[in-house]
């Protein structure tokens, strides 16, 4: 299994708004597995969005194939007006 972290630093006071735009595009993907994070003890204004999945080569597709989706690609319109950075992370799981 991987667990797939991808770590966004907004703008100041932008961290609500990129949750928002993550809720409503994960309800649109049912069946992939996933938290958002948001920082307790972090750099200010962090969102993470972690997934799960084990086999990472289907995972590349099913979000290909989500990407080109018009209802998915609504709720992400404009998502990185609040970003300022990030980065991704995979780790798999021993």
């Amino acid at each position: 299994m991987f667990v797939i972290r991808n770590v966004f630093k907004c703008k100041p006071g932008q961290a609500k708004n990129l949750i928002e735009h993550f809720q409503k595009s994960m309800a649109l993907m049912e069946d992939v597995k996933h938290r958002i994070l948001v920082d307790y003890v972090a750099d200010f204004w962090t969102v993470v969005l972690e997934t799960e999945t084990e086999d990472i080569t289907a995972f590349e597709q099913q979000l290909s194939e989500y990407g080109k989706r018009a209802d998915v690609q609504e709720a992400m319109s404009g998502y990185m007006d609040s970003v300022e950075s990030g980065h991704r992370e995979i780790f798999r799981v021993a």
